[in-house]
């Protein structure tokens, strides 16, 4: 017998090498950019000084900028927590036709694969000036730029984020004690009270969590729609830095938007390691005995749902709409001309934009198995750090990690702005971070005796690695590097900051346009590149199929 993979295995060179590579890597990208960003905003003349941070807590429009983060936060996590409840809600406990929860899916998923304008540039169309509902409604001195406009695009936004997380928690809640509720004679409010409310606990903390995080990195929408009435932390540091180009000031707002960042990071860590809260049945079989909620309250929520489902797909449909006329709201003839422009001046962007998510996405990859296999198979010395350092870059909103990016690669000793590599590596040490989750809990699901067979028949650890976990863990690595391409395509947060003339982004031109006021233009390059990520999105979910399936077949990668 070999030894256990329990306990620590004895490596080789090659495998010491790679870990030393990996700690190198995570040094230079992850942690040097966070000691950077400290050591501007704390260190003046040699030493240790708050005076860069003062200006913030004592000029009351970066006061007010932290307390409305706070605020539409906590509005918007509450707001896309309970919709994203009843979706899962529904999902999971009525006897729903199964294309209609296919198209609750898919449209819920809409959001998440959009470029972070569309709700903006959607609601702009329809509520802002010469908006299609203002003249249907004769609302002509309506105002629904601050924190109501900013709310309801980001309600919209993250609501699927909170969908995902509660449906994988209330399907995994065991059938048996609510059914053993219901025979007992409980009503079904008493039975969503009294169990399903409860059990659903831990899921509907982290969904909130999650929410509140989403809504406080994010920077697209409070650019366009919060304005100088409703300021906002990442906003805030951006204006600071380019249209007052104060760096230390920006990095002191960036820290101030770090600290609640990582409470509620460390918040969801907690919560997410409470698994004895979550009841998990064992045997096999469907929901199907599960009774469910009387007819009203159902046709309450079917309602509910349709309702925001119309609303979504009419946002998307208003963006296309956008697209294809000449002047929104002033002239509504239907041209070709934005996607002309999109293809004509936009040319640049489409490709540089497909090249660097096409860069990232396997280096993403390679990022992702390295440090899961590291953390949970080998056990290295300090695998917690490792782990904790490799997620901390998705942990930080992205104007922080942009700002840190700047500081630290704009000088000596590695100065890569203006490069594709400051790019490449912004994605890849930021949104690798699902990979490494869904590496390490395949990993956790895999039987450690099936690689020390391997190892009893004289096969190598590189051997074992290819020939038996690699085909394992496949699955999660391809779900992963889709996640990385998706959000390599439509980021916009950290990358403001770090894009130049050489090198351009979607994003970035959608951005420009919208504060051009060329919102038909900024209309097709989101269509465009709604297009690309569909069908990028498409393409490597087939590939995963393809491969995972050969693996299968075939004993094996090659």
């Amino acid at each position: 017998m070999t030894h256990s993979l329990s306990t620590r295995p004895r490596l080789d060179p090659a495998t010491r090498a790679v870990i030393a590579a990996l700690w190198i890597a995570l040094g230079i990208f992850v942690v040097y950019p966070a000691l950077r960003l400290l050591w501007i905003a704390f260190w003046v003349d040699g030493r240790f000084t708050l005076a860069n941070l003062a200006p913030v807590l004592t000029n009351w429009y970066d006061r007010q900028a932290l307390i409305n983060s706070l605020l539409l936060g906590g509005c918007v996590a509450v707001s896309g927590t309970v919709l994203g409840f009843v979706f899962a809600y529904a999902v999971t406990r009525l006897s729903l036709p199964g294309w209609f929860k296919w198209l609750l899916s898919i449209i819920s998923m809409l959001p998440l694969i959009s470029p972070p304008f569309t709700s903006s540039i959607a609601l702009t169309l329809s509520l802002g000036p010469n908006g299609l509902l203002i003249k249907l409604l004769g609302l002509e001195n309506f105002n629904f730029y601050g924190f109501w406009g900013t709310f309801l695009s980001e309600t919209l936004t993250f609501y699927p984020v909170a969908f995902m997380t509660l449906t994988t928690i209330l399907s995994r809640i065991d059938s048996n004690l609510e059914d053993a509720a219901y025979s007992m004679g409980a009503s079904p409010l008493r039975v969503f009270r009294t169990v399903t409310l409860p059990l659903s606990a831990p899921g509907l903390a982290n969904a909130f969590l999650l929410v509140f995080a989403c809504s406080l990195a994010d920077f697209a929408t409070p650019l366009v729609l919060a304005g100088h009435a409703f300021p906002v932390l990442p906003t805030q540091a951006y204006l600071q830095i380019t249209g007052m180009y104060d760096l230390k000031g920006g990095a002191a707002l960036s820290f101030v938007l770090l600290v609640p960042a990582l409470v509620v990071y460390a918040l969801q860590y907690c919560w997410l390691s409470k698994k004895s809260f979550v009841t998990i049945s064992g045997k096999a079989g469907g929901r199907s005995s599960v009774k469910g909620p009387g007819p009203f309250p159902a046709a309450c929520i079917i309602g509910l749902i349709a309702a925001i489902m119309t609303f979504v797909v009419y946002i998307y449909a208003l963006i296309f709409w956008g697209s294809i006329v000449k002047v929104w709201g002033i002239n509504n003839a239907l041209t070709s001309e934005n996607y002309a422009y999109v293809f004509n001046f936009g040319r640049k962007a489409i490709k540089d934009t497909l090249i660097i998510a096409c860069i990232g996405t396997p280096l993403g990859g390679l990022l992702a198995v390295l440090v899961g296999y590291a953390t949970e198979r080998l056990k290295v010395k300090g695998h917690k750090t490792l782990e904790t350092v490799s997620l901390l870059n998705f942990a930080l909103p992205g104007t922080v990690v942009g700002i840190a990016y700047v500081i630290a690669f704009n000088d000596k000793p590695l100065v890569l702005t203006g490069t594709v590599s400051i790019l490449v590596a912004s994605y890849v040490f930021r949104y690798s971070s699902a990979g490494i989750r869904n590496v390490v809990a395949s990993l956790q699901q895999i039987d450690p005796s099936i690689e020390e067979a391997s190892a009893s028949l004289g096969a190598s650890s590189a051997r074992t690695f290819r020939k038996v976990t690699l085909p394992l863990v496949l699955p999660a690595i391809l779900a992963g590097m889709r996640y990385l391409f998706i959000h390599s395509m439509t980021a916009i947060s950290a990358t403001i900051f770090l894009v130049s003339v050489r090198w351009s982004l979607i994003t970035t031109r959608i951005l420009e346009c919208m504060t051009e006021l060329q919102f038909a233009q900024a209309c097709a390059f989101s269509i465009v590149l709604i297009v690309l990520v569909f069908i990028a999105s498409g393409v490597m979910a087939l590939l995963a199929r393809l491969l995972c399936r050969t693996g299968n077949a075939g004993g094996g990668i090659r």
